[in-house]
Parts: structure tokens; C-alpha cells; sequence
């Protein structure tokens, strides 16, 4: 690993960090899926695992997206692209590109020229397509990719040790209104429940930030990420700045990445290459006449050729000649032929000139120029070729970046994101600011002089920020109407791309109840400010019709005497969630604009206060009643009375209905869940007897092995022996003759027979095999004991720590151990092998645990031990001793001190050992009052932790 990586992947550890969890642990676990045309990356946050890919069966790190049905059995990966060099028609890979698509879709249509052998159906009830397997079974898109999802939560699972249910889902960021609730819709038929979408650009640009957020400041920097994967590319400029947010009620600043600029080419990428050189394989074998049957016409002979145009491109990437060679390619011909990287660029010369297409959508919709971006990042496998880097140096200014992981940059991105959505984790904040791609707008129908015109109001401009919610206000409709929602303004994309996003018509909207609810509020003395419709894009880029009201107000006297309590306290109550600056705002723009439509008002935010204000305001069936005083610039002392504005707000019965290809629904949604469910028991049924037959022949296969080997056929008698070989032979052929069709319950069956009659042996030999082990532990538990003993003997000549009944009591274990040990050695002696063992190892333990319990408590004893502490008393009457005696005796050295002075210090130490004592420290005595060591206090000491390094030996 370079250095640069293994620094960023250090920081990565340190960026999460567990946050405290309440309740069960469960569940605490989040992942990421990178789900790409051709590959799919899975990553986990968990509790001391943070930021890690989740390996497949076979230990790699991303997993084919390719799933295949095969004799009423699936099969997901590689071993799904095995299937399909057999069965092409029955092996179903890229299907990401056909989300919410219907049959005449070009998606549709090119996908149909690329793979020839699928049987593409039309789904009436969705407007969308199928594959046909056979007579009885269709899978649409969606429910093969639930499938492959379903199989990328098993690797998490697998890896962070267990159920995850929460993901963040990457997705390509030009994919539309329907093709992101399919996707949604293929996550919850998979059992995931979708914490966020996340654009794969954004997850590349988060990865990328958040292991250079020191290099972040309150200065906008930009980058361009240059992605060119399996079927798309896609160029994106984003900024980096540290900007101060205010959501939690403080401001704080936090790193922010904001895209600014867009641009794709949805089929420019490495599948094109492959096709190409496929095709040219494919000529070059006709070209040798070994057959009179092309090629071509073969789908098996065809899938063989592109898996090896696939092997050969990626060689060509860093070589300059390669050969491409297969085996028994149709009618047992063999076919070799060498390609160049001349040949292949030849071959593919006008896809790479469409290379450079993407940078400049990216630059014209961000509005910015190549002056002011510092660097531009390569992602994606499609970048290592070298002619796109060739062309991609050519057209830019700046030198090309590869300081990324192009394979895993999106899902660790993705996975950051998953962390900080979670409620189990806490990650540094790091923002991010998605843009819309393609212009939505509203459309209606107004009659002016008895003329009607059709008026267009842009809801999501190009590039416009989300998440975010929006407002639309009609104000002249008395009546029920409807309204549309529409794309708009996607001139500034090629033809093809318009056509792949499909009906750019996305829903029309009835509205009902509008004349009642009008009539009631004219009733109630209030005038009509217009019916609003409340919108929000969410984080993952779809659209949502909140609610649609009557808005509407009225005067009412001031707040006086009469006015009760709760009703002034739930205007302030109101006030406070819902801000005057916005109802000012949008009070000024509804009365200077007398419009059939008002201007949309933008909510780029969602504060804590603020949602849950609109909550409050969006619930149906209830009218919300806010009030708003006029104040005076100058505030007076005196109370004045003064008139209020209230404002009603009635709900408005609004029906969507959207157009276009649909997602699942109803009976086709249920008999689609039964589906995937038949097929997940039956992949578990499969799986569970799978097991049991390879537990089964497994355990005959080593039974006969350990029989034949000495240890095991000594502890064996000869009726055991011949029992148990005979039980195998016969299973084993029932096995190879009618035992494959058994199920997992009579495996289970035949195996526990099988270790019923082994049980006996091979719990001998594990006897014979520990008891050396076990018995040498008794000897040094016995050796350290006895040396303790000693050591205690001696001690209790000098001190009071042992009591005599201590050392009785410990010597009595001792010997009865001591005696339980010959016991056990000579029923060992005279015991046959093959016997019942009497002395077990299990029993062993236990009674050295005896042993080892009495050691230790006299051990702690010891430690805890502390000489007595002297009276105050007694150092009072010997300094008086002393005095004496130095009086009788010859001049002192030094004036005595005196009787109060002693008797201080003898409380203070009096005090010290009490203090010891309450903080249950043993004193350590110094000076004259330390006993001497000596060599067998040393040993004693030596004992006891050979004692307790014999028992955790043991």
C-alpha cells in the first residue's frame, strides 16, 4: 500500500468514531451499496469496524452484477457468468441501465442489439419490460436487481456479523423521477430499507473530502471528477468550502461539497469497447473459414467471445499486444488470434472522441471555466485506457489526478453517508449539496377573455440545489382544476439523451373541494390569499407532493382581557416555530403579486424548527390558525390596543396521478414479494442440505481415516471398530446409489447414528491426548502450593498474617490432592486404552480448582494485610522514657520536643492509617517499621504466581 493511501485510509478510522447507542445492539451495523452496471461494492460501518468493503463468497472485493437461473436453481456472480457462457439466455447482467423503462425506450432498444438472445417482453399494467425465462416465469428489472441487492445485504451481514437493514444506495446521477423510485422500489423488495440515494459523483466527492478536509477553508476551491465506468460517463465539477450552518440552534462551520455542473454520456464506456472488440473477434474467426455457421448467429459462441473481449481489453490497457484465445469456441473449434492497442483504438476511435463531450456540458452548466479548477480526478476503470487519457490531456489544462480509488471511492463515500444517517454512529459533519439535472416545471390552464392559455412556472430550475422544498401559490381558481408537472428546459442536452429519459411528462394533479372550502372561509369573514401546493426534493433526488391548502386571513380584535390564556400562549407557541422572517417574506411577495401563479418559494434547508413547523402546518383534516400583529417601529411603554391578522389554512383533497412507466403496485407488487420469497426458501432449503450432506460425508471420510490410525485404534475395541467402519461403508453407498435425493432432516439423521458410535473412541482419545497436558499442571499447582505453605509457615513465626487453622486448612488440601493425584496416576497404569475412562480431564480440573482457590484467597489475604498501628498513648509514654533516660544519663544531643508536639504527631499518623484504611490501600512501612524480605518471603511470593500461571495453563 502507498503511503498516501495508507495516510488517507488512517484517517478514515479516526473521521468515525462509535457514538453511544441506546437500547439493544442490534441493528447497529449500516452498509453502502455501490450498484454499477457491470460491478457491484459493498461496504459496512460497525461497531469497531469502521469504513470496511464487505468480501463476497469467493474473498473479493466487488461482485459481478450478473444473476442466472438454471434448472429451477440461481446463481449470483461469477458463478452466474459461468452459467451464462452455457445459457446466455438465462444469465441476466445490466439491467441497471433498464429501470422503469418501457419497451420502446432506446435504453430498451440498444440493450436488445447488444445481447440478441433475451426475450424482452413489455409489462402492460407498468408500462414497462420483462425478461422472459420461459412460458410460466417473467422477471422485470427491478425484481433481478432486488435479488443481486438482497445478495450484496448477505455479504454485509456476513462481514459485520450480523442483520443489516439500513443502506445508503448509490445511483447514476442522471437517472430520472422513475428510474429512482424503481430503484427504491427493487431495495425494499430486497428487505433494505433505503437511508438515502446518493449519486455516485456525490459519493466520489464526499470520499474525496472527507480524507482532505484539513486542506478545506473558508475559500471555494474546485474539482472535476471525470468518471468513466462499465456503460456511462459522467464529468462533475464540485466546490470544497468550510461554511457556517446553523441547524442544532448554534451555528456551526462544517466542510460543505456542493455540485456545480453536470454532464453525462449514458452509453459512453467500457461495455462499447468490449462490444466493439467482440465484434471484431468475432469476423476475424468467419474470416478463417472453420465452419459454415457464423459465428454471429451463435449466442453460446458470442458469450464466449465477450467474456474474452472483456480479458483482452483490460491487458491492452497496459500492454501494447495481447492474444486473444478460446478453447472449443463452436463446434470444438479452437480460435487465436493477437490484437493490438492500435486495433482496438482503431476500432473504437469515434467513442473516444465523444470522451471530452462530458467536460464540456460540466463546464457550461456550472458556469465556470477550466481556469479556476485546480485538478481534475480521474474515477472509474474506463479511465486507465490510455487513449482516454490521451484525448482527456489534450482537451484539458490541468494535469490528471489518480490519487482516488476508482473501484471503491463511490461505496466508501456512499458508506460515510450511511454512518452519518444512522442514529448508532457519530461522524465528523460534512455536508453535501446535490443539484437537480433535469428542470421540472408546473403547468396549468388559465382562461383569459374567454381564451385559454397555457401557463408554464419552473418548480426546479437546472442545477438548482436540493435538498430543498418549494411552495406554489394559484390565487385566482375558485372551481376544482388541475394542474401538471412536467420536465422543462433539457435543451441543453443531446437528442438522445431526451429521448433515453422517456415521458418527460411525470404526474398530473387534481385538485377537489376547493369551492366548499372557499364558501366556508368567505363565511367566516376571511379573505382568500391563494391555494398553495407544497413540494420537496429529498436527499435522494425525488420529487414529493406534501399537501396542497387553502390559504386565507382575517382580521381579529387584539388580544385583551377576554382572550384566554391558552390562546395567547399558543399564538407565542407559533410564532416561535414558525419564524416571522419567512411569513414576512412571504407576505410581502403575495401582496405585491396578483398573478393567477406566484413565484415559488424556496426552503433550501430543513431546521429542526422549522420541519417541525411544517409538520404541524401540513397535517390534513385540521386548520391551522396563525397570528400575526403588526408591531410600530418604536416600542411604547404604554399597552395598545391593536388589530391582528389571522391566518386560516383549509386542507385541499389532492390526487395524484403519475404517468409514464409505474413501479410496482398492488396485487403485481404482492405476487412479485411471494416470488422472491419462493425463491429465497428454496435457495435456504437448498443451502441447508447442502451443508448436511457435505457434514455427512465429511464425518465418514474422516471416521475412516482416524480408525486407521494408531491413536485412535487403540482406544477402540475391536466391536467398536468393526461397528463404526461398517456403519460408514453402508452409508456411504447409500449415498452414491439413492442417498442424493434425500433430504436435509435424513442427512441429519444418519450423521447423529454416525456419532452416536463414535462418540465413545474419540472422547477416549481426547482423554489420552489432554491428560499429559493436564496432569503436568497438577504437578507444578502441587510443587508451588507446598512452597507456599512453607513460606506461610514461617511468616506466622514473625507476623499475624495466617492464622493456624489457615495453614492447617491448606496443608490438609494439599495432601488431599497430593493423595487424589496417585490415585489417578495408577488408575491411568492400570487401565486398558481401549477402556472407559474413570478419571476425566473435566474432573481433574475441578479438583486442582480446589487447590488453586484456597491458594489464592490466602495470597489476597497477604496482600491485603497491614501490621497494627501503635496507640498515641504509647508513643507519648516512650518519648517520656527517653527523656528520662537521657536526663539520667549524659547531655542530650538536641532539646527533646515536647509532650503536645508528640502527641500530634501520633494523631497525624494515627489519622494517615486511617485514611489508609478507608481507601482499603495496604501501608507500605518505611524506615525502622519495614520488616526485613527475606529469601523465602521471595519465594513465597515466586509461588504464587506459579500457582496462578499453572492454573490459566491449565
Amino acid at each position: 500500500m502507498k503511503l498516501n493511501e495508507l495516510k488517507m485510509s488512517v484517517t478514515g478510522l479516526l473521521l468515525i468514531t462509535i457514538a453511544t447507542f441506546i437500547g439493544s445492539s442490534n441493528g447497529v451495523a449500516v452498509m453502502s451499496i455501490d450498484i454499477g452496471s457491470e460491478s457491484m461494492k459493498v461496504a459496512i460501518v460497525s461497531p469497531g469496524v469502521p469504513m470496511e468493503i464487505a468480501l463476497n463468497e469467493e474473498s473479493k472485493r466487488k461482485t459481478p452484477v450478473t444473476i442466472s437461473f438454471r434448472n429451477g436453481e440461481r446463481s449470483f456472480g461469477e458463478e452466474a457468468q459461468v452459467v451464462g457462457l452455457r445459457s446466455p439466455q438465462n444469465s441476466f447482467s445490466y439491467m441497471l441501465d433498464l429501470l422503469g423503462k418501457s419497451i420502446d425506450n432506446p435504453m430498451v432498444q440498444l440493450h436488445a442489439k447488444r445481447f440478441p438472445y433475451y426475450d424482452i417482453v413489455p409489462s402492460e399494467e407498468q408500462n414497462t419490460i420483462a425478461f422472459r425465462l420461459n412460458e410460466n416465469t417473467t422477471y422485470t428489472p427491478e425484481e433481478l436487481l432486488a435479488q443481486i441487492l438482497r445478495k450484496g445485504r448477505e455479504f454485509a451481514e456476513n462481514s459485520a456479523g450480523q442483520k443489516i437493514s439500513e443502506a445508503v444506495i448509490t445511483v447514476p446521477g442522471f437517472f430520472n423521477q422513475v428510474e429512482r423510485r424503481a430503484l427504491m422500489q427493487a431495495a425494499d423488495l430486497a428487505g433494505i430499507k433505503v437511508l438515502q440515494l446518493i449519486n455516485d459523483y456525490t459519493a466520489v466527492a464526499l470520499n474525496y473530502g472527507i480524507f482532505r478536509s484539513k486542506e478545506i477553508n473558508d475559500t471555494a476551491h474546485y474539482v472535476m471528477f471525470y468518471d468513466m465506468g462499465a456503460s456511462s460517463t459522467t464529468a462533475t465539477v464540485v466546490s470544497y468550502q468550510n461554511m457556517k450552518t446553523k441547524e442544532r440552534g448554534f451555528v456551526e462551520t462544517n466542510p460543505h461539497v456542493t455540485v456545480l455542473g453536470v454532464g453525462y454520456d449514458r452509453t459512453l464506456g467500457g461495455l462499447d469497447v468490449q462490444l466493439r472488440l467482440q465484434h471484431h473477434l468475432a469476423k476475424e474467426f468467419d474470416a478463417l473459414n472453420k465452419t459454415s455457421n457464423s459465428v454471429l448467429k451463435n449466442p453460446r459462441a458470442m458469450a464466449k467471445l465477450f467474456k474474452e473481449a472483456g480479458r483482452v481489453k483490460n491487458v491492452l490497457s497496459a500492454n501494447t499486444d495481447h492474444f486473444a484465445q478460446i478453447e472449443g469456441l463452436i463446434e470444438e473449434h479452437d480460435f487465436r488470434v493477437q490484437v493490438t492497442r492500435d486495433k482496438l483504438e482503431q476500432l473504437c476511435s469515434d467513442l473516444f472522441e465523444r470522451a471530452v463531450d462530458p467536460i464540456k456540458v460540466a463546464l457550461k452548466t456550472s458556469g465556470l471555466s477550466m481556469d479556476i479548477i485546480s485538478q481534475v480526478v480521474l474515477v472509474g476503470a474506463g479511465t486507465r485506457m490510455p487513449k482516454v487519457q490521451e484525448y482527456l490531456s489534450q482537451y484539458l489544462t490541468v494535469e490528471l489526478s489518480k490519487n482516488i480509488n476508482t473501484d471503491e471511492a463511490a461505496v466508501l463515500g456512499a458508506v460515510y453517508k450511511a454512518a452519518d444517517l444512522s442514529k448508532g454512529f457519530k461522524v465528523k459533519k460534512f455536508v453535501t449539496k446535490d443539484a437537480v439535472l433535469f428542470p421540472i416545471q408546473i403547468n396549468f390552464d388559465r382562461t383569459v377573455d374567454n381564451r385559454v392559455k397555457q401557463v408554464k412556472k419552473s418548480l426546479f430550475s437546472k442545477m438548482n440545489p436540493y435538498p430543498q422544498k418549494k411552495i406554489i401559490t394559484f390565487n385566482k381558481y375558485t372551481e376544482n382544476f388541475q394542474f401538471h408537472i412536467n420536465y422543462a428546459e433539457l435543451d441543453y442536452l443531446p437528442a438522445n439523451e431526451i429521448a433515453a429519459i422517456g415521458n418527460l411528462n411525470l404526474s398530473t394533479i387534481t385538485l377537489t373541494g376547493v369551492a366548499e372550502a372557499l364558501e366556508k372561509h368567505v363565511k367566516e369573514g376571511a379573505e382568500s390569499k391563494g391555494i398553495k401546493a407544497h413540494f420537496a426534493m429529498d436527499d435522494s433526488g425525488v420529487l414529493n407532493l406534501l399537501n396542497v391548502e387553502l390559504v386565507s386571513e382575517k382580521s381579529s380584535p387584539a388580544a385583551d382581557e377576554e382572550e384566554g390564556t391558552f390562546s395567547i400562549l399558543g399564538s407565542t407557541i407559533s410564532k416561535l416555530f414558525a419564524g416571522s422572517e419567512d411569513k414576512d417574506k412571504e407576505g410581502k411577495v403575495e401582496e405585491q403579486l396578483k398573478e393567477d401563479i406566484k413565484p415559488v418559494h424556496e426552503e433550501l434547508e430543513y431546521p429542526e424548527s422549522q420541519k417541525e413547523s411544517e409538520d404541524k402546518a401540513n397535517k390534513k383534516n385540521e386548520t391551522t390558525v396563525t397570528e400575526d400583529k403588526t408591531a410600530n417601529k418604536t416600542e411604547k411603554a404604554e399597552k395598545e390596543k391593536k388589530s391582528t391578522i389571522v391566518t386560516v389554512k383549509e386542507p385541499i383533497k389532492a390526487d395524484e396521478a403519475k404517468l409514464g412507466p409505474q413501479i410496482l403496485s398492488g396485487d403485481k407488487l404482492l405476487e412479485s414479494r411471494a416470488k422472491l420469497h419462493r425463491l429465497d426458501v428454496y435457495d435456504f432449503e437448498k443451502t441447508k442440505r447442502e451443508t448436511a450432506l457435505n457434514n455427512l460425508e465429511t464425518f465418514i471420510i474422516d471416521a475412516q481415516q482416524k480408525l486407521e490410525s494408531e491413536e485412535y485404534a487403540v482406544a477402540a475395541t475391536s466391536q467398536e471398530a468393526e461397528s463404526i467402519l461398517k456403519a460408514c461403508s453402508e452409508i456411504s453407498e447409500w449415498l452414491y446409489e439413492d442417498g442424493f435425493t434425500a433430504s436435509a432432516e435424513v442427512y441429519e439423521e444418519k450423521l447423529a447414528e454416525l456419532q452416536k458410535l463414535t462418540n465413545d473412541v474419540y472422547e477416549r482419545v481426547y482423554e489420552h491426548r489432554e491428560r499429559v497436558e493436564v496432569m503436568k499442571g497438577m504437578t507444578s499447582m502441587l510443587n508451588a502450593s507446598r512452597t507456599f505453605l512453607n513460606n506461610m509457615r514461617n511468616l506466622s513465626l514473625t507476623s499475624e498474617i495466617f492464622t493456624l487453622v489457615e495453614i492447617d486448612t491448606l496443608d490438609k488440601v494439599i495432601n488431599e490432592t497430593q493423595e487424589y493425584y496417585d490415585v489417578v496416576i495408577k488408575s491411568f497404569a492400570e487401565t486398558a486404552l481401549h477402556e472407559p475412562v474413570k478419571y476425566k480431564v473435566r474432573d481433574i480440573a475441578n479438583k486442582m480448582a480446589l487447590l488453586d482457590r484456597e491458594v489464592k484467597y490466602l495470597i489476597n489475604k497477604a496482600k491485603i494485610w497491614r501490621p497494627k498501628q501503635e496507640t498515641a498513648t504509647n508513643h507519648t509514654e516512650n518519648a517520656n522514657d527517653n527523656a528520662t533516660d537521657t536526663k539520667e544519663g549524659s547531655e542530650p544531643e538536641s532539646v527533646p520536643k515536647s509532650g503536645s508536639d508528640s502527641e500530634k504527631e501520633a494523631a497525624q499518623d494515627e489519622s494517615a492509617a486511617s485514611a489508609d484504611a478507608e481507601n482499603e490501600k495496604p501501608v507500605e512501612p518505611t524506615g525502622s517499621e519495614e520488616p526485613t524480605v527475606t529469601s523465602k518471603d521471595k519465594e513465597a511470593r515466586s509461588s504464587d504466581d506459579g500457582v496462578q500461571e499453572a492454573h490459566q495453563e491449565l
